[in-house]
């Protein structure tokens, strides 16, 4: 009975804002990036601790805020590829020091020896496990698949809880079944996924230089956004911002298998804003035909009809994406015996 708290106490609490590794798309907490084998999720972890470490563009439009220390446990590396991969990405500019990585972890210690660099390194902003496949334990005696990788996914997620402001991300494979629910990509049970703050889902179709990256959990909005694999290494936003990045994913999935015409249509139609623009209009663009267009993006939900002869674009299903502020880049990160920072606007302290 001694921790339960009552609304009045909650309504005097002033809590820090949540902060970010990445900015927008990255919270502190536990993270789970996930996609198939050579989709690029390696090319694009390594990317981002490299500039959250330099103080960077992250995806080559985030700022990233001051450099930052970050924590690669890359288990599926050695020292030379770790090398040849972040030069490259770096275009040969100096490797930050603020960046530090490991490429083995003896059997049974990856907790404790991310405990250990956190208790050394207080002010580490992210630290990266990849890929949690090198490190999963069996199953214990009389222990389903479900209650282990919920067990492995809580003991994660406890050591990003001890370090507020710390976004611990762990890569994992897909369980490659199509599904209509971003979130069913997490190989294995339910486990992982029920642990995680966020799951981040990369996508990209073999020898395709567009990818998708999907985000969903507690603390962040849901969203897609639109990624362009460059030189076949960097990820960068397909867009100035993730707000521009949300629009090129819809774009993509409202153009997918239709004509040129049709997208023509479409594109002209939403260009017009939200009073939308008459039949006449388009038909003078696009010729006599086009009210067949008009009448089909309507039935498929990419428009809609305002009234009499007149289309606009609908309303945007996807959240707007929220400006993050500075100190949610920065904020102090907690100390070897930091607790999380909240303030009680009447008392100072707990009931």
């Amino acid at each position: 009975m001694a921790g339960i708290r009552d609304g009045s106490w909650l309504d005097q609490q002033d809590f820090p804002p949540l902060r970010y590794a990445v900015p927008g798309l990255l919270p502190e907490g536990l993270t789970l990036l996930v996609g198939p084998p050579k989709a690029g999720k390696s090319w694009l972890i390594l990317s981002t601790l490299l500039d959250v470490a330099a103080g960077g563009r992250i995806l080559g439009s985030i700022p990233a805020g001051p450099p930052r220390r970050v924590l690669y446990l890359a288990l599926e590396d050695g020292d030379r590829r770790m090398q040849d991969r972040s030069r490259r990405l770096l275009d040969d500019e100096p490797i930050p020091g603020t960046f530090s990585y490991l490429t083995t972890v003896a059997p049974g210690r990856l907790f404790s020896t991310i405990r250990a660099f956190l208790r050394r390194y207080p002010d580490t902003a992210m630290v990266v496990l990849d890929t949690l496949g090198k490190v999963m334990p069996q199953a214990a005696p009389g222990e389903s698949a479900y209650q282990r990788d919920y067990r492995v996914g809580g003991d994660l997620k406890r050591i990003a809880d001890e370090r507020p402001g710390l976004a611990l991300v762990v890569l994992h494979h897909d369980r490659k079944a199509v599904s209509e629910d971003f979130v069913d990509a997490v190989s294995g049970t339910n486990g992982l996924a029920g642990a995680a703050d966020t799951i981040v889902v990369l996508a990209r179709k073999r020898q395709s230089t567009d990818g998708l990256l999907m985000v969903t959990g507690r603390e962040v909005p849901e969203a897609e956004y639109a990624l362009r694999l460059v030189d076949g290494v960097s990820w960068q936003l397909d867009g100035a911002n993730l707000a521009a990045a949300a629009a090129a994913a819809r774009q993509r999935q409202e153009s997918a298998g239709v004509s040129e015409t049709t997208m023509g249509v479409v594109e002209f139609v939403h260009a017009a804003g939200p009073g939308g623009i008459t039949a006449g209009a388009v038909a003078e663009k696009f010729g006599k035909d086009s009210h067949q267009y008009l009448r089909r993006q309507v039935e498929a939900g990419r428009l809609i009809k305002l009234g009499r002869g007149r289309y606009a674009a609908p309303l945007s299903t996807v959240s707007e994406v929220s400006e993050v502020s500075e100190q949610q880049v920065i904020g102090g990160f907690g100390s070897d015996t930091a607790e999380p920072s909240v303030r009680n606007r009447a008392t100072g302290g707990n009931p």
